[in-house]
Formats: C-alpha cells, structure tokens, sequence
C-alpha cells in the first residue's frame, strides 16, 4: 500500500470515528491534534489493538486489514479505547484502573453502535465504579481476563497507576481526592 493510500484509509477513519458519536468524534479530534498513526501488525489472536509510547495506535492484522470496513462496531470501539490509553497517559494506561476505563468506554460504546450487550461478564465489568476500591479493581482484572482469556494479562498490571500503587504499598491508603 503506498503512502497516499494509507493517509486516505486513515482521513477516512477519522471521518468515520467522527460520525460515529460523541465518543467517536472526541477520539478523531485526538487522533488530529496529535498526528497519531494507526497501523497494522500482525500480533497474538488475544490482541486486537495496542498503544505505543510514540503515541501511535496499532491494530491486529489478525481481526483487521485495511480491507476491514470502517464501520465495523469492533474497530471503531477498539481504536477509542487506545485512544484513552494516549490521554491517559503511560502510567495510568499500565494499571488495571486505566484497563477498567477503557473497557468501560470500549463496551459502553460497542454496545450504543450495535444493541444491547448480553454477556454477562461485560455487563459486570460495566456495572463497576471507575473507583480507587482495591476489590473493585480486582473484580475487574479477574473479568477482563474471563472474557479475553489468561493470555490478556492484566495480572501483570499494577492496579493502581504506579505512583499511586506504590504510594499505597507505603502507606496502605489509597489514593484520595484524586
């Protein structure tokens, strides 16, 4: 694919994320403002987009091609989700409480684009506060990896953002007035 063919695939992304809705709109805006890529690599199944620290977002080749149609429900929500983890930030996104944010942006609008979702594992994983409750952010790592299986490891991450987790393992308070 040459390079006028990928910034045409990309200008229509943006397009299509704008006319998406709000959430959509924000992401394409984002994406704009900071000249963020969207790319292909071909990654495990259990992977279907990633963020990079040179503020670049990458999609599986595995589930997706620039033949994919832009409207697919599945890409669209998984390029806003990356796009969180880029506002988040590096610290915030490396934490199961940046997971739980971006999931719940992810389904919340994966479900607004399709119908209702029926899974009772994302519908538990929605119904959680986006909180500093250590249970609650356990709860949340132990149904991301129910639904995307042991190979997403989520039990790697901190559950704080790491400032906060090792200001909790310090102190055994969690964050507050954050």
């Amino acid at each position: 694919m040459t390079r006028e063919d990928s910034a045409r695939w990309h200008d229509s992304l943006l397009t299509t994320l704008d006319a998406s809705g709000l959430e959509g709109r924000l992401a394409a805006d984002y994406l704009r403002a900071h000249q963020t890529t969207v790319w292909f690599l071909k990654l495990r199944p259990h992977v279907g987009a990633f963020w990079t620290p040179w503020r670049s977002v990458g999609l599986n080749q595995t589930h997706f091609t620039r033949t994919t149609p832009l409207t697919d429900p599945s890409l669209l929500t998984l390029v806003i989700h990356e796009v969180c983890h880029l506002q988040q930030g590096m610290l915030n996104a490396l934490s199961v409480r940046g997971e739980l944010e971006a999931w719940q942006l992810q389904f919340r609008e994966y479900q607004r684009l399709t119908r209702p979702l029926t899974d009772p594992v994302l519908l538990e994983l929605l119904s959680l506060p986006l909180n500093w409750d250590r249970a609650v952010l356990k709860r949340a790592r132990e149904l991301m990896q129910a639904y995307a299986g042991k190979a997403y490891r989520a039990d790697l991450l901190p559950l704080y953002p790491f400032p906060h987790e090792f200001r909790y393992w310090m102190t055994r308070r969690p964050p507050s007035g954050v």
